[in-house]
């Protein structure tokens, strides 16, 4: 798997995201064009007035929506909802042994975007006792499903591991 290239895909999308909920735009759709220039404004616009949330000019009036999203936390803030993502799903595939001192394990992000999940895995002895606990982040793209290898601290320890029980979901981070 490229993790190059889904880390400079990550970033393009992010970006353009910031960009778009910053409201980085030529066109902003703020009342009427006749309103004084008519630049309806990027982030640079001069004529935007951000202390008061209307005006009137040339004998139109608008009202600066714009304004409210300035409030956070009340009724007027802006809404993650649309970028919060769903738990990856997480199923064993092998786990370590004194060879291969590693959990193999699938991960399938149910999202219509791809994102970071942390996968944690725990490695137990024969009497079910925790050994060591393991994580890994992993960039899985939208509707995938990728392999994930999750790492023991030094190989020494995968000779004390008699199974491993991966948690069954992966948050995004």
């Amino acid at each position: 798997m490229d993790r190059r290239g889904h880390k400079l895909k990550f970033t393009a999308v992010a970006a353009f995201v910031v960009l778009a909920l910053t409201g980085f735009s030529t066109g902003r759709g703020h009342g009427s064009s006749s309103h004084s220039g008519g630049d309806g404004g990027g982030c640079s616009s001069s004529s935007q007035n951000h202390d008061s949330s209307s005006s009137s000019s040339g004998g139109s009036s608008y009202r600066d929506y714009d304004d409210d999203d300035d409030t956070y936390g009340g009724s007027g803030g802006s809404s993650n909802a649309s970028t919060t993502l769903q738990d990856a799903t997480v199923k064993l595939v092998d786990c370590a042994t004194p060879t291969t001192p590693y959990a193999t394990v699938e991960v399938t992000n149910p999202n219509s975007s791809g994102g970071y999940f942390t996968v944690t895995v725990d490695f137990l002895d024969a009497d079910a006792e925790r050994v060591e606990q393991g994580t890994a982040d992993e960039y899985i793209g939208a509707n995938e499903t990728e392999t994930v290898q999750v790492d023991l601290s030094s190989p020494g320890v995968a000779a004390k591991v008699d199974h491993c029980e991966p948690q069954t979901s992966a948050p995004a981070g």
